[in-house]
């Protein structure tokens, strides 16, 4: 393929949030004509009544797909790095737990701001046009056309070599390929909410230490926080939905915080949090699942429109990244050839898809559960210190998914092995522990209390031997008529 046939290829970008824009980066690299449709309004002009800024934790594998792009350094620059884990328990006890090694960190970054900045990163390429306040209408995957309402209320038929599917977990794209024969696509809404609150600076610093993402964990929910570079910290509390409707009045807030958060009440504050609380309704969470990701060599699905996961492993942006730079490698590996980049692709991405829903659903659970117990606790330190002693044989599951771009289905299958192979271990150790506690409990400790039994057995032993040795047993026999004589006479006394 020449440089003249890439050039003439248009390819259609479904939605400007993060992995639409990133999207929109790659391929404007690779020459083509790349049009962007978001049906929202410029987010860095508009003045539109939103929530609190949502914060993301941007990793390893996110951080190599701006690499490739050339942004890694802008966009590190503005992130806060978070080291560890900062467990607040109820007691008011504060555990750091590290997440690797020193020089690994996840980076707490705003997604408003990166979501501009990414916008800004594409619309500098001069082949790149987004298309604000662009709602798309139909997807016809098979000519390649797309539908767009724009501004003036008129639909526009457009048709596109290639049209990218990076419209969310509600993707309208997405709801095309549904209608597809052989397309396998499932969701689920998690009976948990969440919603976030803010904990503002405290004489012009941070309120809690920077480098952490603190979480205070309570079984059957937690909250967590991450820092902001406004020296504020922005909490997200996740609980069950039923949960969140009990709490109907401030009063009903601020027992609860008392009883389940106290330390946090006087770093939000009474009267932000009540207000907080009731500012948005708890959102939901959804999981989503699809195979394959392409219709034949005009469509392919991204980012959340591929498989929108729970927020508990932060890999949510990062696997959307991902998704960008591994098509982009596909793309090298096949000369830009779609017909096959986009089946190799989908077959390569799905099990992963599938591998980091699962995981998320799985982090939930230790995070708000599991990192209460010793136990837990104790197989971690157990599976650094055979990391730092065994680097490249044990790899703790966090360190794989977060700090590699060891596939995520391939992270799943060696944390279960890894598992096995550490339990059986704990349990060989426990099992030479007991036998040989045993063997030094009967050996030292209960040589005493055997004396008192010592006495009694040598006797029984020396009257036996006595009896049974040949010399006196012959005694013995002489004896016995003159036992039975008096035996004898006893009786007829006795008789008498």
């Amino acid at each position: 393929m020449d440089s003249s046939d890439i050039q003439r290829k248009k390819v259609a970008v479904i939605g400007g949030g993060l992995v639409g824009s990133l999207n929109a980066c790659f391929l404007a690299k690779r020459s083509f004509q790349v049009d962007v449709y978001e049906a929202r309004e410029d987010m860095r002009v508009a003045t539109l009544t939103r929530g609190r800024s949502i914060n993301l934790a941007l990793s390893h594998r996110g951080i190599q797909a701006l690499k490739a792009v050339g942004l890694e350094d802008q966009i590190v620059s503005q992130g806060i790095p978070m080291r560890a884990r900062m467990i607040h328990y109820l007691s008011g006890k504060k555990v750091a737990s590290p997440y690797g090694t020193k020089s690994q960190y996840i980076l707490s970054l705003s997604r408003e701001n990166l979501n501009n900045y990414l916008l800004t990163a594409a619309e500098r390429f001069p082949n790149v046009k987004v298309h604000f306040g662009h709602k798309l209408l139909k997807c016809n995957p098979e000519e390649g056309m797309i539908t767009v309402l724009g501004s003036d209320n008129v639909p526009k038929d457009v048709t596109y070599d290639l049209i990218v599917g990076c419209d969310g977990a509600y993707s309208t794209v997405r709801s095309h390929f549904v209608k597809k024969p052989r397309f396998d696509y499932s969701q689920q809404y998690i009976p948990h909410g969440y919603m976030e609150l803010s904990i503002p600076p405290k004489n012009g610093d941070y309120a809690l230490e920077p480098n952490y993402l603190h979480i205070w964990p309570r079984n059957t929910f937690m909250m967590i926080a991450l820092p902001n570079m406004s020296k504020s910290f922005t909490c997200t509390l996740f609980m069950p939905f039923e949960e969140f409707e009990k709490l109907v009045t401030s009063s009903d807030v601020l027992d609860f915080f008392k009883k389940c958060f106290p330390d946090a009440i006087p770093l939000i504050g009474e009267r932000a949090l009540v207000h907080d609380f009731f500012l948005l309704p708890a959102q939901p969470m959804i999981s989503v699942k699809c195979s394959s990701l392409h219709f034949k060599s005009r469509c392919v699905l991204m980012g959340d429109s591929a498989h929108a996961i729970v927020p508990f492993f932060g890999q949510g942006m990062n696997a959307g990244f991902e998704d960008c730079l591994i098509f982009d490698e596909f793309m090298d590996k096949f000369n830009n050839n779609l017909s096959m980049c986009l089946p190799a692709f989908s077959r390569f991405r799905i099990p992963d898809n599938h591998a980091i829903s699962d995981l998320s659903m799985y982090n939930y659970i230790e995070m708000r559960a599991h990192i209460n117990s010793r136990w837990f606790i104790l197989q971690q330190n157990i599976e650094r210190a055979l990391h730092a002693l065994m680097p490249s044989t044990i790899i703790p599951l966090y360190s794989m998914v977060t700090f590699t771009r060891i596939r995520y289905h391939e992270a799943m299958l060696r944390w279960h092995w890894q598992k096995k192979v550490i339990n059986k271990g704990l349990f060989l150790f426990g099992s030479l522990v007991a036998i040989g506690s045993t063997y030094l409990l009967l050996h030292y400790v209960s040589r005493r209390p055997l004396n008192y039994l010592r006495g009694p057995w040598n006797w029984i032993a020396y009257r036996w031997n006595t009896l049974c040795s040949p010399t006196n047993s012959m005694e013995s026999l002489e004896q016995i008529p003159n036992l039975i004589s008096r035996r004898s006479k006893g009786s007829e006394v006795a008789n008498a």
